[in-house]
């Protein structure tokens, strides 16, 4: 039992990283569906729950695919890791706006741990916490302004905002060696300027799409189907 949670030493250059085995990957993916499974459970229950349940896996589960495939679209990539994509954080946010926070943050959660299953590479386990699990489900946070006016443009802000401030925090505990000075201006200097290059421009450009009013209309008929 205690093989699907081991790990397999590696070197990257001077430092060591460790890879997931392959058991080690399926436990991963195991715990990606209890968390789906969670989020459809905890959803507030409603008159015809298994119809409401199976709707949430089927639109869950093809936004999670388009932020996969988006996300593979990259307009620009960071040497330390970090890109610029085609839209990928947009529709996990709409997740949570369709499903509120719970379903929001737990369906983030389960997507870090499918991107880390593409490149399964760590170099420890609270880097790997905050830099999949807890970056990604932040943007979750959606779900808390789900019913509020302009609720998917104040959410996705929220939801951005929150995988910039754990970005933030793993470069400041597990990659400040890159930074060019060592001292503790330099480090939060070096790692909020790094991560806000590929978040904030792909966060301009999102804003900038939900502001127009035929895509706005499109997401909220697309939020009517995914709910009603």
């Amino acid at each position: 039992m205690s093989e699907l949670f081991s790990f397999l030493a590696v070197y990257d250059g001077e430092e060591e990283a460790f890879a997931l085995t392959p058991a080690g990957i399926v436990t991963v993916v195991a715990l990606m569906a209890v968390l789906i499974i969670a989020a459809i459970l905890l959803r507030p229950a409603k008159k015809g729950t298994a119809k409401t349940a199976t709707k949430q896996l089927v639109f869950s589960g093809v936004a999670m695919a388009l932020a996969l495939v988006t996300s593979e679209i990259k307009f620009a990539r960071l040497p330390m890791g970090g890109s610029i994509t085609l839209f990928s954080m947009l529709f996990i946010v709409l997740i949570g706006y369709w499903y509120g926070a719970k379903a929001g943050l737990l369906t983030g959660f389960a997507y870090g741990l499918l991107q880390f299953v593409l490149d399964p590479v760590f170099y420890s386990p609270w880097q790997l916490l905050v830099d999949y699990p807890l970056a990604f489900g932040a943007l979750g946070l959606s779900g808390f302004f789900s019913n509020k006016k302009q609720g998917l443009l104040i959410g996705y802000i929220a939801g951005v905002c929150g995988r910039y401030l754990f970005s933030v925090l793993s470069g400041g505990l597990f990659f400040y060696q890159y930074a060019p000075t060592q001292t503790t201006a330099g480090i939060l200097a070096y790692t909020f300027s790094y991560n806000a290059t590929y978040i904030v421009p792909e966060a301009i450009v999102t804003i900038i799409l939900l502001a127009i009013p035929a895509v706005k209309n499109g997401l909220a008929r697309v939020r009517q189907l995914a709910t009603e």
